[in-house]
């Protein structure tokens, strides 16, 4: 049974995951993150009221969608939160080619279009209070790009992706290499899946998983990230909770963590039951742990 629940939550790391008509945004505005030559497409959902406000970048699960994450631009913003996020270079309608080091440069974009002087006045962006998110994939990803930006305090990581377990695990584990790769093979063969050349879980792992960069491995990198603000989201019914959530959490409360927390639903990788108690979560970490604080 443990064998299927794994076999099971890494398919869901990969499969394109189908938004529910209810968890689809309003009015959403189109954005476009240009850099290194490339266009990125993204939605960006505006706070409601007036004034500046704090700014959630939620990184995209893979392959994601052209929309929302978990329901959560739509949810989120209504509670006083930017809420922005974008389509990794490679997939669905961005341009440019995915792998790992790729995305890191498209978080940073990310970031430089937040600051940028037009869009802090179109979309009323408090500059000082910029928050990092991801799901799944870009779980992962957002911790990576926190450990190499000391600037980043605060990060939540929605059931994400610690690299260099995955890596790992894929190595020594033929069933979730086989499925894994069937699932990105699929993702290419939609076209909406286009990765740099030797950026296959396939590929990386035959070079060897020495050659990843350390940022990559999150329980590593434990003391630095146990200077910052994090909130970790889980599932219950989801084996990442226990291959990744839960033994990175614990190597941050061996590091005396300044402010770490966990938070699990009963629910599996998709989170199709507990989206409006995840938004709730979020609102409520933000609005208590960060606001107010520079990031």
């Amino acid at each position: 049974m443990k064998a299927t629940i794994r076999i099971l939550s890494f398919v869901s790391l990969f499969l394109v995951l189908s938004e529910t008509a209810q968890s689809q945004p309003a009015s959403p505005a189109d954005i476009k993150i240009v850099h290194s030559g490339i266009t990125l497409r993204g939605k960006f959902y505006m706070a409601e009221g007036s004034g500046s406000f704090p700014t959630l970048i939620i990184l995209q699960g893979f392959p994601g969608n052209p929309s929302d994450v978990l329901g959560l631009g739509k949810a989120v913003s209504q509670s006083g939160i930017n809420v922005m996020t974008f389509n990794f270079g490679g997939l669905h309608q961005s341009e440019g080619s995915l792998s790992l080091e790729n995305c890191q440069l498209d978080i940073r974009a990310a970031f430089d279009f937040l600051h940028q002087p037009e869009n802090i006045a179109r979309f009323n962006i408090d500059t000082s209070l910029i928050i990092l998110a991801g799901y799944s994939f870009g779980g992962g990803l957002g911790m990576t790009y926190a450990i190499r930006h000391p600037l980043i305090k605060s990060v939540i990581d929605i059931a994400g992706t610690d690299w260099g377990v995955f890596y790992e695990n894929y190595s020594q584990n033929p069933e979730m290499k086989k499925t894994t790769d069937a699932n990105i093979s699929k993702a290419v063969e939609a076209g909406i899946a286009r990765l740099v050349e030797g950026e296959t879980p396939a590929k990386i792992a035959e070079a060897g998983i020495d050659k990843l960069d350390p940022s990559f491995f999150l329980r590593r990198n434990a003391p630095l990230l146990a200077l910052k603000n994090i909130l970790f989201i889980c599932a219950w019914d989801d084996d990442v909770t226990y291959d990744y959530i839960i033994p990175l959490y614990w190597d941050l409360k061996k590091e005396n963590a300044l402010n770490v927390q966990i938070m699990a639903f009963p629910d599996n990788h998709s989170f199709m039951k507990t989206r409006a108690e995840i938004a709730e979560a979020v609102v409520s970490w933000i609005k208590k742990t960060v606001t107010g604080k520079t990031l």
